[in-house]
């Protein structure tokens, strides 16, 4: 299965949802490739399918027709088993309001991709996760629950459970959607730094300002990609 080197390929994807109504298409012909190392921002307007597009390269949802070929997996052949273990070591996925458990401490939240997928030996997580924690910088607040932090620090904590498996994509919906503008910079400038390492990161975003910095563009209307954009002048890695 050629993907020409890409880490994302979707391939005249279509999503139709059945209503009572109808049938109502979100994602229309899709075609989208993502290059290794790439940040690129989704944007459009609401119900352009933006948040259907990430969930069909995450294997949340499915597609009506097409392909979707994510880091070498044809992941609309698999089954909801298949899938979850599949993206617990190949996707790191990141939610606008955090999707932190709250009965557990936030270690314990970081802990728990590698506990699902058997990542890593027993002693070695808690290490691991201690050390995704000082990389965004919360290892001070490891034992406490998720309520005990602030909206930045919870995005953060989420952040280092989807590095967890040291996926090689990240799929980041609305991440900064619910923070205030101080700590959505810090929060972006947190994936800079992990694209800078070596992650493939794909942002849908409703902040303009934020969209402006990435090095590609792809824009959503009715569903279908009404311009995919690269920028020459931000020199992100992979670039």
């Amino acid at each position: 299965m050629s993907t020409n080197g890409s880490i994302v390929n979707l391939e005249q994807v279509v999503k139709k949802y059945h209503t009572s109504a109808g049938d109502v298409t979100v994602l229309r012909d899709v075609v989208l490739h993502v290059r290794p190392g790439e940040a690129v921002g989704v944007v459009g307007p609401s119900g352009s399918g933006k948040s259907t597009l990430i969930n069909m390269i995450a294997g949340i949802d499915h597609p009506t027709d097409g392909q979707v070929i994510v880091v070498g997996q044809p992941v609309h052949t698999l089954n909801e088993n298949q899938l979850a273990r599949w993206r617990g070591r190949n996707v790191g996925v990141i939610f606008q309001f955090f999707q932190l458990l709250p009965t557990l401490s936030v270690v314990e939240n970081v802990m728990l991709p590698m506990d699902f997928c058997n990542m890593y030996r027993s002693r070695e997580r808690q290490a691991r996760a201690m050390a995704l924690l000082e990389q965004v910088d919360l290892v001070d607040h490891a034992e406490k629950l998720p309520s005990a932090l602030s909206g930045g620090q919870q995005q953060r904590a989420a952040i280092a459970r989807a590095l967890a498996n040291d996926p090689p994509l990240l799929l980041a919906d609305e991440p900064t959607g619910n923070l205030d503008s101080k700590t959505a910079e810090g929060v972006f400038q947190l994936f800079e730094q992990l694209v800078n390492a070596g992650k493939t990161l794909l942002m849908v975003t409703h902040d303009r300002s934020l969209a402006a910095r990435l090095p590609r563009i792809i824009e959503l209307r009715d569903g279908a990609v009404s311009r995919d954009e690269f920028r020459e002048n931000l020199n992100w890695a992979g670039y």
